[in-house]
């Protein structure tokens, strides 16, 4: 009975819907299928587990637990959290000068909208920049998953021409933090304790519960793809 429910699972997982859209799961299932197994841009070290006890994905707890308590020295409004990718809140997005000076190609906003960070193509016109917008909530309930492969694709061809990429929301702790925690877990091989260790090594970030339980679910189907559990 178990495995019958399997099936079914993974029959609709790659069933293609009949309005022609992708399922949120399937883009996740695609993604550990194609995606997983690219070079990574930089060449990031990590510890190998071959002798280790099986990885198995922190709790939301231990999470919260290391956000708080390994915090960076310092924070500005923009910080490098890995080379050529900076994070940063929506005072940096509009200082034009400060991204002319990083020499910004890329420019990723996670509070697009009227409502939130509402800057776009319009407002960058005449810079050297490209611009993707995602209007996403800081919100537990918000599905932000669907937006890690696409992101994180995006990211990872700006860096292998050797652009320079901001990503950024209102703040710079939670939506914009969580997609970069999301890059580097997905296109650098980092488990979600490495990804979060790294990029607070340069900025304090705070993703909210419900990003923190959707970075859980992609850590943990990394980790079973990458034969890490």
């Amino acid at each position: 009975m178990q495995r019958r429910r399997g099936e079914k699972l993974r029959l609709w997982l790659t069933f293609p819907r009949s309005d022609g859209k992708v399922h949120a799961y399937e883009r996740m299932d695609s993604l550990q299928r194609q995606d997983l197994r690219r070079p990574k841009i930089h060449g990031a070290t990590r510890v190998s587990t071959q002798n280790l006890a099986p990885y198995q994905t922190p709790t939301l707890a231990y999470l919260q637990r290391l956000l708080w308590i390994r915090r960076a020295t310092s924070m500005s409004h923009i910080n490098e959290v890995w080379p050529n990718l900076y994070l940063g809140d929506a005072y940096a997005a509009r200082d034009k000068s400060k991204l002319c000076q990083l020499g910004v190609t890329h420019i990723v906003n996670v509070a697009a909208g009227r409502f939130h960070v509402d800057t776009g193509t319009k407002f960058y016109r005449g810079m050297p920049v490209d611009y993707y917008g995602i209007e996403a909530d800081d919100n537990p309930f918000f599905d932000l998953s669907i937006y890690f492969l696409p992101a994180a694709r995006y990211i990872r061809t700006a860096l292998s021409n050797q652009g320079r990429v901001f990503v950024h929301c209102a703040m710079g702790v939670s939506r914009s933090a969580t997609l970069v925690l999301a890059y580097l877990m997905i296109c650098e091989n980092m488990t979600l304790v490495e990804a979060i260790q790294t990029v607070q090594t340069h900025r304090d970030i705070c993703p909210n519960s419900g990003f923190l339980r959707q970075l859980q679910v992609l850590d943990s189907r990394l980790g079973r793809d990458m034969g890490r559990l």
